[in-house]
């Protein structure tokens, strides 16, 4: 297609034109829209003017200007034939550089669109369908796939990952290849180097891959133009294979036959590689960081489970349980999430905030690594050295009974009295029932030592034990407990003293300080926050600072409040081990219908306050 010129109708400037009609459309100006063009003009003629315009200025030889600013160039009306030829070479030359110039920035604007885009994005699905999307987009294709090398144990091969098609249907399913230089994805990730095949059924003699023609033949497609670049990272990494089908020069075209691919589809030129390799590497820099986003997170993932594994391993009794916990609460969160009524309605949780809750669930009871061990398991009330240590102060203290009972023996024998039979006797009679009441003192303080809740009187018979004095061997006064130990025996409730329990329930604490340890993330800032909470009660007399409702974030009441439906078996349960608690303790000590009323009343309540207030 010959270039336009365009001249006005002074006699002069006709003829210079028309020298030039053997290699340009020579026409007057007028006769046609200025859509790209050199205007050869005077100082007189009306030009229009435009990026797409250049004008020459033809001016009598005499003429010293000045000349319109918007002119190109300024010849002499009687300027030689070759410096006129070589003028309007050079308007068209600067035409096509300024079109050249608008081209690149416009390529250069998608690109960086693009890479904002993809930089954005971070559902590996929709990634994957920008990067194809985009490709075929800057560079008129009908159709693309896109291939990811991926690593299966150690040995790499190529995932189909997507395809795409404007003319027509795709059946997609995702398939794996093996990564050889039989297929041209494979080539071209293994090589690195870039495939432009005008005609893909006709490849390169020497070329060791072949194109799969199936889904031609299945679905009536005719595969032409084809370029195909490496995905690397500036690393040099090889990520896949970006492979773009049948180059159209319109791109609203269907190539619903071979007539229509025959019409519009062009060979890939040099600036189609140029765009799809700039586009393919930034699609590489996207799909490494979101792997490595991935794995940083599958790292610090393993890391949590890793440590709270381990936190729980000191005490076997909750193992498993902040992994429920977690478990429990992201799935309270989602049912919220979906609520159309009732108070919660407007709460509505992202991604990143339901992974927040899942590792602030998780983590919520991480501060026990700074709980002493021994009072973390405190399974009861007295630890178990205490425990073997009234029990062998009752086996002394029967020692010291039975040689007490024998020296009396002995000394009243060596005193001839006659009636050593009867004082013996009595003697022995006094000694049965004092190891009796021995036994029966250290069963009792077996059944005190279970973390049940004990009737008031139960528990004003075991503080009688620590001054109920026993003579020992040599005469001195003997206690079963210490006064410590009948006030440990005497706690109501649980088994943990007033200290004990302050001491666990600064874990809470403890969480929030190791926490705020760690450098997290905007989108998991609050997770300190949120597991400090978890304790706090809406009356305001949780732990650790008693806040109340309005003072506790949400997601610290979905970690620290079971659901209604784990109500009803914990009552039970309750009840049940207060009823076995009364049992054991009418063996040693009589108790009344008012006092096991107040047992089975107590447990119930406290089995109540926690599920409405606090996990486990």
């Amino acid at each position: 297609m010959r270039r336009l010129i365009l001249h006005d109708a002074d006699p002069a400037v006709t003829a210079v034109a028309s020298a030039l009609a053997d290699a340009y459309d020579v026409r007057p100006i007028g006769a046609a829209p200025p859509e790209e063009a050199v205007i050869l003009a005077t100082p007189r003629s009306p030009v229009p003017v435009g990026e797409t315009i250049r004008v020459l200025g033809l001016v009598p030889a005499a003429d010293a200007g000045p000349w319109p600013p918007s002119w190109h160039a300024v010849l002499p009306l009687a300027a030689p034939a070759a410096m006129l030829e070589h003028a309007v070479a050079a308007a068209f030359a600067d035409l096509d550089a300024a079109a050249e110039r608008a081209r690149l920035e416009r390529d250069l604007s998608e690109l960086n669109a693009i890479g904002i885009r993809l930089s954005a994005e971070s559902n590996p699905r929709f990634l994957l369908e920008t990067i194809l999307s985009k490709a075929r987009e800057i560079t008129n294709s009908d159709a693309g796939s896109l291939y990811i090398v991926e690593e299966r144990g150690e040995t790499p091969h190529l995932r189909f990952a997507l395809a795409q098609n404007d003319s027509v249907a795709v059946p997609f399913r995702t398939a794996t290849l093996p990564l050889t230089d039989r297929s041209i994805a494979g080539y071209v990730a293994i090589t690195g180097d870039v495939v432009n095949l005008a005609d893909a059924y006709t490849p390169p003699e020497d070329a060791p891959f072949t194109i799969n023609r199936r889904f031609d033949e299945d679905s009536g497609y005719r595969t032409k133009s084809m370029l195909v670049v490496p995905m690397q990272t500036p690393q040099g990494q090889t990520i896949g294979a970006l492979q773009l089908i049948n180059c159209k020069d319109d791109r609203a075209a269907r190539l619903l036959g071979p007539d229509d691919v025959e019409r519009h589809v062009r060979p890939y030129g040099a600036r189609h590689e140029k765009l799809a390799g700039s586009l393919a590497s930034q699609a590489a820099v996207a799909i490494y960081n979101r792997r490595l986003y991935l794995s940083i997170r599958e790292l610090f993932e393993g890391f949590v489970k890793a440590s709270v594994t381990a936190i729980e391993a000191r005490d076997p009794s909750t193992s498993g349980h902040s992994f429920r916990v977690a478990d429990l609460t992201v799935g309270l969160a989602e049912v919220v999430d979906r609520c159309e009524t009732g108070p919660y309605r407007e709460l509505k949780f992202r991604d990143d905030e339901l992974m927040e809750l899942r590792y602030a669930s998780l983590l919520h009871d991480f501060g026990k690594v700074g709980v002493r061990e021994h009072v973390l398991v405190k399974a009861k009330k007295l630890y178990p050295a205490d425990l073997d240590r009234i029990r062998h102060r009752v086996e002394l203290l029967k020692r010291d009974l039975r040689l007490r009972t024998a020296r009396a023996k002995l000394d009243h024998a060596l005193a001839r009295a006659g009636d050593y039979a009867e004082h013996a006797a009595r003697l022995d009679a006094e000694l049965v029932t004092a190891l009796a009441e021995l036994d029966r003192q250290i069963d009792l303080i077996g059944v005190a030592n279970e973390p049940t809740v004990q009737a008031q009187t139960f528990m004003g018979e075991i503080l009688r034990l620590a001054s109920q004095t026993w003579e020992d061997a040599e005469g001195r006064p003997r206690t079963v407990l210490t006064p410590e130990e009948a006030r440990v025996l005497a706690i109501p409730r649980g088994s943990l003293t007033d200290e004990e329990r302050l001491a666990i329930q600064q874990h809470v604490v403890h969480t929030f300080q190791f926490l705020t340890q760690i450098p997290w993330t905007k989108e998991l800032r609050r997770v300190p926050e949120i597991a400090r909470a978890h304790h706090e009660k809406l009356d305001g007399t949780g732990y650790p600072y008693g806040a109340r409702a309005e003072q506790i974030p949400v997601q610290s009441r979905m970690i620290g409040r079971p659901g209604r439906g784990a109500a009803r078996p914990v009552l039970r349960g309750a009840r049940i081990r207060a009823r076995r608690t009364l049992a054991l303790i009418a063996r040693f000590h009589p108790i009344n219908s008012s006092d096991a009323h107040h047992v089975v009343s107590a447990s119930s309540a406290t089995a109540a306050r926690a599920i409405s207030t606090s996990s486990a």
